[in-house]
């Protein structure tokens, strides 16, 4: 299978369920819709440049309770696609003019998180070169040049005192590559820049100040160096580091983030039923239905500000999600339905379904437990009766108190292998088998007393 950020031989749907299925237990209907959504992006870029731009993004809401799935099903579709992905609360944003977040900030976090990805991907493009001029940049600090060396070699045509100064600098290098100078000590030189008072000050509510500001005042604040002395090991990564930094072409590295924001960012919106209501959400005078109408712009396609520069949301994919216990989405303002074109409902979580998150998945629960206490020694066996009796409690306890779906595991197997966890350290090389009668002894004065499951499991 090809590399799934390879723009040139993308994941077909079918390859990307696959590729879902190893992390995410059912759900196919959810999976098929994203799978689409994301193939489509890449039909577009096909596309004549007339035709592209008119092609809009198929947005989606997912429906469905807590811990069924939403939000991992858009976060490993943003792995596949290596594309910049944004997770936020719709909560959390209140309407223009008063104080709390602003919709347009989702956009701006999302190229942030661009710009650092394309840095990141450079920076290893140049890794090589960057620790080859590290490392001569080490051996001139451990190997300084004497005034006498310097005058010698700038008046006379002498070349023994270089020779025998490049044939120690060999050596030196033989070393280093060897490892033996990493715990020496070595002053170096490290650049800083004073933080700007609006990092201090700036919160929800100065983001449109912060951007102009920030900017202005880190050309204006002087570059601070300060010695300091570091293990060689340290400096040969701190000089790596700053060698990067002056490779990488930063004009470019922005360049293409705003690229890939405009082009194949995902922000999945989360907890969007509950701004879908028409009643007051975040006090009595900020309504949820003014939260929508500031995030319609974005989700139809505007242009936002950011300080790397204007970055268009038309091509944007948004992916929403919600419980809507309460509220439907038919709640929503009329513009808004009309924004998000699929619907796709998950389905609550079975007992068999439980049995297949803790032991299917390449991230499956118990094996992650079994991983854990291996590092200290500890080998740890589940019983095909345990993992029945796990699944049992967490669907029973489901059932009694709210339903939040796999997350319900995560509680359980924590108490269950609590004595485990804590006294691993003093029984390295002892082997542990888990069976229904550990689970159930463990589990059973819990699991009896619904109040006491209610505050513990």
């Amino acid at each position: 299978m090809k590399h799934p950020g390879d723009p040139m031989a993308p994941l077909t749907p079918a390859q990307i369920v696959i590729e879902l299925d190893r992390y995410i237990i059912g759900q196919e209907r959810a999976k098929r819709a994203v799978a689409i959504a994301l193939r489509n992006r890449w039909r577009r870029q096909k596309l004549p440049p007339e035709l592209r731009d008119e092609v809009a993004p198929k947005n989606i809401i997912m429906i469905g309770p807590t811990g069924v799935g939403k939000t991992e099903i858009a976060r490993r579709l943003a792995k596949l696609a290596q594309a910049p992905f944004l997770k936020v609360e719709a909560s959390k944003y209140t309407e223009v003019g008063y104080v709390g977040r602003d919709v347009e900030s989702m956009i701006r976090d999302l190229t942030e998180l661009a710009v650092s990805m394309v840095k990141a991907e450079m920076a290893g493009a140049v890794r090589e070169k960057a620790e080859a001029l590290a490392e001569e940049r080490l051996l001139d600090l451990l190997l300084p040049r004497r005034k006498s060396e310097q005058f010698q070699s700038q008046t006379l045509e002498e070349v023994s005192p270089e020779a025998s100064r490049q044939a120690t600098k060999d050596k030196l290098r033989a070393q280093l590559r060897a490892g033996k100078m990493d715990e020496r000590l070595i002053e170096l030189e490290i650049q800083s820049q004073a933080t700007p008072i609006v990092e201090i000050f700036s919160g929800q509510g100065m983001e449109e100040m912060g951007i102009n500001l920030r900017e202005m005042l880190s050309t204006m604040l002087p570059t601070k160096t300060r010695r300091r002395k570091v293990k060689v090991a340290e400096a040969r990564r701190l000089l790596a580091q700053e060698e990067a930094q002056k490779l990488v072409d930063m004009e470019e590295v922005v360049a293409q983030a705003v690229h890939r924001v405009e082009n194949s960012g995902i922000v999945f919106l989360d907890e969007l039923d509950k701004i879908a209501g028409r009643e007051a959400g975040h006090g009595p005078d900020v309504s949820r239905e003014g939260v929508q109408r500031d995030l319609l712009p974005i989700v139809e396609g505007s242009t936002v500000t950011t300080k790397y520069g204007p970055v268009k949301t038309d091509h944007i994919l948004f992916i929403a999600a919600g419980a809507f216990h309460v509220a439907k989405p038919s709640d929503l303002i009329p513009e808004m339905q009309g924004r998000f074109p699929i619907r796709v409902e998950l389905d609550p979580l079975t007992r068999e379904d439980f049995i297949r998150i803790l032991t299917e998945p390449q991230n499956a629960l118990i094996r992650q437990y079994i991983e854990l206490l291996n590092t200290e020694g500890v080998t740890l066996h589940f019983t095909p009766d345990s993992v029945d009796a796990v699944a049992e409690l967490a669907t029973l306890v489901n059932q009694r108190a709210e339903n939040i779906g796999a997350r319900r595991l995560y509680t359980i197997m924590e108490k269950l292998l609590e004595e485990i966890s804590f006294a691993a350290p003093d029984m390295p090389g002892k082997e542990l088998s888990i069976d229904a009668g550990y689970v159930h002894t463990h589990l059973a004065d819990v699991i009896k007393d619904e109040d006491l499951s209610r505050y513990i499991l």
